[in-house]
């Protein structure tokens, strides 16, 4: 397993959101297509999206997420069973094979962020951080889009 160093701070500048690694081995972790959608104030969860690619040689490992904006952020899996019901559960830890990717989007993995501190409004962006096994986390800047967005390019 790679050892992560804490401290160093890489800034990675994509399309659409913003991540600053806090770990030494930043080239092997980058995030893009960071969105969210607006919210109606606070009393609904929000939920952010994003595509976390593992560019390194061994896998790995998504713990968890933090950000001020909620109180208790958490990745989901939405998921329907055979008579067309969708549910949504915490998804665990997720595992990003070496050169693969996991996306976070609408009807499957998301970051699910529950008891808001605030509304999510459009035209902001707030911080969301995300967690890895060896102790390396990376801050990802989510911009918020309309409430109806279908994805960052819309």
């Amino acid at each position: 397993m790679k050892t992560v160093i804490l401290g160093l701070t890489a800034a990675l500048m994509f399309a659409s959101g913003t991540a600053t690694s806090a770990f030494a081995g930043s080239e092997d972790v980058a995030v893009d297509s960071a969105w969210a959608r607006a919210s109606i104030g606070v009393n609904r969860p929000g939920a952010a999206y994003m595509t976390i690619h593992n560019t390194g040689d061994e896998a790995v490992t998504l713990t968890g997420i933090r950000t001020d904006l909620a109180m208790m952020p958490d990745i989901h899996r939405t998921s329907t069973n055979a008579e067309g019901v969708s549910s949504m559960a915490p998804a665990g830890e997720i595992e990003i094979a070496p050169g693969e990717a996991v996306s976070l989007e609408p009807g499957g993995l998301h970051a699910m962020l529950m008891r808001l501190q605030r509304p999510m409004a459009e035209g902001e962006s707030f911080s969301l951080t995300l967690d890895f096994s060896d102790g390396g986390a990376i801050v990802v800047e989510i911009p918020i889009l309309g409430i109806a967005a279908r994805g960052p390019e819309n």
